[in-house]
C-alpha cells in the first residue's frame, strides 16, 4: 500500500499500557500492508519533571543544554515502543530524530526542521 506516519502525543504513550496499544496500532497498519513509521514524544509528564530538575540547577539554562535534556524523555519512549514491538515478534528499531536523518537549524529552543 503505503507509508502510513503514526504521532503520539505523551498522554498517548503516558504508561507502558499505553505503549502497547501503540504497538499493537501500529501492528493492525503494517499487516494492511502500509510500511509504518511511528513519531512519539515524551511519556506524560516527563518533560514537566525534566524542567523541574532543571529549575533546581539553573535558572536560566544553556538553550542547547535544555534542548539536549529534554530530548530525552522522546528516547525513553521510543526505546521502549521498539521493545514493545520486538516483544510481539515484530522487526523496529528507534532512532532519535538526528538518526532517522532529521536536521533542523542550531536554533536551540526553537529549531524548525
Amino acid at each position: 500500500m503505503g507509508v502510513v506516519l503514526l504521532k503520539f502525543g505523551g498522554t498517548s504513550v503516558g504508561n507502558a499500557d499505553k505503549i502497547q496499544k501503540v504497538a499493537d496500532q501500529a501492528i493492525r497498519e503494517q499487516e494492511l500492508g502500509n510500511q509504518v513509521v511511528v513519531v512519539v514524544s515524551a511519556m506524560g509528564k516527563s518533560t514537566d519533571k525534566l524542567l523541574s530538575l532543571a529549575d533546581e540547577i539553573t535558572q536560566t539554562p544553556e538553550k542547547r543544554e535544555l534542548d539536549m535534556l529534554l530530548a530525552t524523555g522522546e528516547q525513553v519512549t521510543i526505546s521502549l515502543l521498539a521493545m514493545a514491538l520486538a516483544e510481539k515478534e515484530k522487526d523496529a528499531i528507534s532512532f532519535t530524530g538526528f538518526q532517522a536523518g532529521i536536521e533542523t537549524e542550531s536554533v536551540h529552543g526553537n529549531a524548525r526542521i
